[in-house]
């Protein structure tokens, strides 16, 4: 399949890329150019040009694009991220959608979070029973990204997975962190392995070439035993679990962060 990565050089894009391309020709569409060998056409999410010329040819994508990241607790936030989260988070993806469906490229992953949500929860039941409730800038305009795509979905016949995706993390900091625990506002908040997530778009990928106008939102994490998160709908649908916590030895497989 011929992917296209949306910004696919940043930090999920940069670890995920060697799992991805053992199974489909990659392109990169980013203001900066990608770490790994693989096709690149510079520019960003809301530059509609060079949007036209990265899906020129492409089968799929993965939108993995962030700017001005935002934790999930308070509603602190300035102008500048104000701009940067509804250019890239809702302008961009719009835009990228409408460009995707120009080329006649139906079937993509969004990359959401979890920050969608009041993140001061104890447990997350399920993806359609937590609200869209996201307090930061940032989670509220990923909220308001995933509605987007349930528009194209429904109305321009799009398959679009969404995963809200909750501390992707490079093999090494994944296992540092196992070690190590950070100090975050809550001790229950879970991060996910670079392979686990790798694995995760592999199978949304998949899941999208089935049917037609459909958009399902999945938790993805690195919560193995589902104590936070309910991610049985991803196990069910996508036949997706987290495995990486395997790596660990027995006393630290409990360990989490966001």
């Amino acid at each position: 399949m011929r992917l296209l990565l949306i910004g696919g050089s940043g930090n999920v894009g940069s670890f995920c890329t060697p799992y991805l391309s053992p199974q489909h020709q990659i392109r990169v569409l980013d203001p900066n150019p990608p770490r790994h060998e693989v096709d690149y056409i510079k520019g960003s999410i809301d530059d509609p040009e060079a949007l036209n010329r990265a899906f020129d040819g492409m089968d799929a994508f993965i939108n993995m694009t962030m700017r001005s990241g935002q934790g999930g607790f308070t509603t602190d936030q300035n102008q500048r991220q104000i701009i940067d989260n509804y250019t890239v988070n809702c302008l961009g993806l719009h835009l990228a959608l409408y460009t995707a469906c120009q080329h006649g490229v139906k079937l993509g992953i969004h990359t959401s979070t979890m920050t969608a949500h009041d993140r001061n929860r104890d447990y997350y039941a399920s993806e359609e029973a937590v609200p869209l409730d996201g307090l930061s800038v940032y989670g509220f305009t990923k909220g308001l990204g995933e509605r987007i795509c349930h528009y194209f979905a429904r109305h321009f016949d799009m398959n679009l997975a969404v995963f809200r995706i909750t501390g992707p993390r490079a093999r090494a900091a994944f296992l540092e962190e196992a070690r190590n625990p950070p100090h975050y506002p809550r001790p229950g908040l879970y991060f996910t392995d670079e392979e686990d997530l790798a694995r995760a778009y592999l199978a949304g990928l998949d899941y999208v070439t089935k049917g037609h106008g459909r958009c399902d939102e999945f938790f993805i994490s690195g919560d193995a035993d589902h104590r936070e998160m309910n991610m049985s709908k991803a196990n069910a649908i996508l036949d997706w679990q987290p495995r990486s916590h395997q790596l660990l030895p027995p006393s630290q497989e409990s360990d989490k962060n966001d």
